[in-house]
């Protein structure tokens, strides 16, 4: 019958409207911004940096400058210094760590390729700002986040990390100290050669 479909419609409009006021599950909107609704883990907006420990997060970053995510980066909005001494000798940290968020297409790239899972995806997407291009350029310590704000928002991936990483310095820490042991163990001195033994000459045998 024609408007059959449309009358179908309008009875789901109406039962969904009469149910939101006694069950919660027919609600269709969340009062935003007093209620948020919660993020799925696996959703992602801009990168963020890892740090270990809250009393030195810049002294604790995972990063170590290698440039990876500089150079894999497909609209170029990361950009990496290397610290360096008064010699100029590699620190393996960043002294300079930017990323244009105003650029940056949320692709992941960057996390896929760093080799120390020093970089993650956050989750926070009210960033809108008054002003076009400073504020939109995020620098080391603003994208500094801790380990435990991690695993607030992937806390499947952060635990698998935890334990890759834990497993990582176990077998460092065991190659370090078997080689302090062979280190300390005392080098026996090289044996002197065997003295010739002092036997009598053999008399030659009666001629026939």
């Amino acid at each position: 019958m024609l408007g059959t479909g449309l009358l179908q419609g309008l009875a789901v409009t109406a039962k969904n409207f009469a149910g939101s006021f006694h069950d919660p599950s027919r609600y269709v909107t969340t009062e935003y911004p007093e209620q948020k609704t919660k993020l799925p883990e696996n959703y992602r907006n801009f990168p963020f940096l890892v740090f270990d420990e809250a009393a030195d997060p810049m002294g604790t970053l995972r990063c170590v400058a290698c440039q990876i995510c500089e150079k894999e980066c497909p609209p170029q909005c990361i950009y990496i210094v290397m610290e360096r001494d008064e010699k100029g000798k590699a620190l393996k940290k960043p002294k300079v760590f930017d990323i244009d968020i105003s650029v940056c297409m949320s692709c992941q790239i960057c996390v896929e390729v760093c080799p120390f899972d020093a970089i993650k995806m956050d989750q926070d997407y009210e960033v809108a700002e008054t002003e076009r291009f400073h504020a939109l350029l995020l620098n080391r310590e603003t994208l500094a986040k801790s380990n435990a704000y991690y695993h607030q928002l992937h806390p499947t991936e952060a635990a698998a990390v935890d334990a890759m990483l834990a497993e990582q310095k176990a077998k460092q820490a065991a190659a370090k100290a078997a080689k302090a042991a062979a280190a300390a163990k005392p080098v026996e001195p090289p044996k002197p050669p065997a003295a010739p033994s002092a036997e009598a000459p053999k008399s030659p045998p009666p001629a026939a």
